[in-house]
């Protein structure tokens, strides 16, 4: 019999039911990665985050995420979140702030975690943005035809541009998010050839965006890891200023609407966070092979 406990929680929200969902599997050292994706299949949210080796005194442990598809090296909302559900694991006789070290593929990511009423805010380093060149020609084109836009609905003072905080985004500016959708049959092997992972659809004046899986069938609610190349982006190309925090907006057409936060730091490094509020909580309980 396999026995997991794990939370649920709703990151980038103060209100259940609103945000990012995400499933926390606690204290799965040994699970294979197989089983990791058979749970996260059967939890059918975007992603879920699996915690190893937890070390609540040392207020460390390592992550393994995985989308329905495939494992990620990094995805921000699953790293806030499963600070958040640790944090709520030390009670709240602890201090009402904490600061953990979570190992994610390659990298350690510090995220701090604060009590509030009850939700628990939390918010991570994600290091400095990465920037790529600007896509043009062709290529630009038919990523701009791919995602269901005419040219006349990109932005036309800023360029599409590959930016990363450890998961290379394109940034896709454009004046209105309405009709913007994945619509290539083979959307993923265009952004390969800019370097790209994933496409971030983002609307610089509403400082709003979407994004999608690959293949445009599971729109994100709130993608914290497209949040800190969105908010460099923006601070890169003057949008918005680079020594004041900012507030990204997400998932109202998926009815479920969520602020990021993007503060950065004099050195250049960009902290993402936001709220994360308690959903559920308990154990999977199943007869595995």
């Amino acid at each position: 019999m396999m026995t997991l406990q794990y939370r649920h929680v709703d990151v980038f929200s103060r209100r259940a039911f609103h945000g990012n969902g995400l499933v926390v599997v606690l204290e799965a050292d040994g699970l294979p990665a197989t089983l990791m994706q058979v749970v996260t299949r059967e939890m059918r949210q975007f992603e879920t985050a699996f915690a190893t080796s937890v070390d609540l005194q040392a207020r460390s442990a390592s992550l393994r995420i995985f989308t329905e598809d495939e494992e990620l090296d990094f995805a921000g909302h699953p790293v806030l979140g499963a600070a958040a559900a640790l944090h709520g694991l030390l009670g709240r006789s602890e201090r009402p702030s904490e600061q953990w070290a979570l190992r994610v593929g390659q990298r350690t990511i510090e995220v701090r975690t604060t009590l509030g009423d009850w939700w628990i805010d939390a918010e991570m380093d994600q290091g400095v943005p990465q920037f790529g060149p600007a896509v043009v020609g062709p290529l630009a084109a038919a990523l701009v035809e791919g995602l269901g836009l005419s040219r006349e609905q990109v932005h036309p003072d800023l360029p599409l541009q590959v930016v990363s905080t450890g998961l290379e985004y394109l940034i896709v500016p454009v004046r209105g998010l309405e009709q913007a959708r994945i619509s290539h049959p083979d959307f993923e092997a265009l952004l390969q050839q800019v370097g790209a992972k994933f496409v971030y659809v983002l609307d610089a004046q509403r400082l709003e965006g979407r994004t999608w899986d690959n293949a445009g069938r599971v729109e994100d609610v709130a993608t914290g890891s497209a949040a800190g190349p969105a908010a460099g982006y923006l601070m890169r190309h003057r949008v918005c200023l680079d020594d004041e925090p900012l507030v990204l907006h997400q998932g109202q057409y998926v009815g479920r609407p969520s602020t990021i936060r993007v503060s950065p730091t004099p050195g250049g490094r960009l902290w993402v966070g936001g709220s994360v509020a308690p959903v559920a909580s308990g154990y999977f309980e199943a007869e595995t092979e």
